[in-house]
């Protein structure tokens, strides 16, 4: 199954597809978002109700609060959008960042299990952490955090698990 163009922060095979690709549920971006929008509305507020007066302590601060929610809300976006998980037919991918990179990568065949988990709020809303293990160690080694429709991503990659498993590789 192909997902559009391979994203440039990583290189499969010509025998390796992506079978399942996404960013973190929208509620992950917590109350930042929100909040920096609020704060930006408020601030158009202050300038509209100050804009009579002139250029005045009013203005200013209303010009300042705006700048901060708008901030606020565009950086929360921009590490919502820069965090990417992918599954593809040989290797488990994770990515943050938005001017520094952090990538982790496993191949399937160290996977020794996964585990799904959903609060009542992310059962509701459609999000859960999908935990991933690996040989030799007893610590989680990799989680997509907040992902949409995790029972979706659990599906695929206990797929490719088992076809590895099956196979002996990654096809």
């Amino acid at each position: 199954m192909a997902f559009g163009s391979t994203p440039d922060w990583f290189h499969i095979s010509d025998d390796e597809d992506i079978v399942w690709e996404s960013r973190p549920h929208p509620v992950a971006m917590g109350s930042t978002l929100p909040v920096g929008v609020a704060l930006a509305l408020a601030g158009f507020l202050v300038i509209g109700w100050s804009g009579a007066d002139g250029v005045g302590l009013l203005t200013i601060i209303g010009v300042l609060v705006t700048v901060t929610g708008t901030v606020l809300a565009f950086a929360r976006y921009l590490v919502w959008t820069n965090t990417r998980y992918v599954i593809t037919s040989a290797e488990l991918y994770t990515k943050r960042g938005i001017v520094s990179r952090d990538v982790t990568q496993f191949r399937l065949e160290r996977v020794q299990n996964i585990s799904l988990r959903q609060s009542g709020l992310g059962r509701l809303l459609g999000y859960g952490d999908l935990t991933v293990y690996t040989a030799g160690s007893g610590d989680p080694e990799l989680v997509f955090e907040r992902v949409p429709k995790p029972d979706r991503a659990s599906s695929r990659l206990s797929d490719q698990l088992e076809t590895v498993t099956t196979d002996g590789s990654a096809v």
